[in-house]
């Protein structure tokens, strides 16, 4: 049996946004550190085709950074995107994963729906599930809101 999680999110804006927020580098590098009180080191490179791959290297600090590469494996903007992802914490602990991510036009928003398989323990899911995801949602959520006007921009 395989090791999944399923997650959905209501974003605000439409799939387009959504979409571009998920995958364009520069509006990544905003999203990932934009609930951070502490800026941290975030690089991002996104070369978005099928068979391109994205990698991010993000982390408080040089010791403490975390390593993902995901290789596009299917693309249907703004609607449904399928990566393996490749990726390692500052021990150098090691994962690869499947991740489908979808976003339909839902009540004048986006949901935004994660599936991620393969994980190699539940204690690793159960991780992904309450503080990976749920992380990445408020941050792209807060981008977003910022984005449409209606979060305050920081300072």
């Amino acid at each position: 049996m395989t090791l999944q999680i399923h997650l959905t999110r209501l974003l605000p804006g439409t799939p387009e946004e959504a979409f571009d927020a998920y995958t364009d580098a520069g509006k990544q590098k905003i999203w990932f550190g934009i609930l951070d009180e502490e800026p941290g080191i975030v690089e991002i490179d996104v070369d978005l085709r099928v068979g391109g791959k994205q990698t991010a290297v993000w982390g408080p600090s040089p010791e403490m950074l975390f390593r993902e590469t995901q290789t596009f494996l299917e693309i249907d903007r703004p609607h449904r995107l399928v990566t393996e992802s490749s990726g390692s914490s500052p021990d150098g602990e090691t994962m690869t994963t499947r991740v489908e991510v979808t976003f339909e036009e839902r009540d004048g928003g986006t949901l935004m729906t994660v599936t991620q398989s393969g994980f190699p323990a539940p204690e690793m899911r159960d991780f992904f599930a309450t503080e990976v995801w749920t992380g990445a949602f408020a941050r792209i959520e807060a981008y977003l809101a910022r984005e449409r006007g209606t979060l305050p921009s920081p300072g």
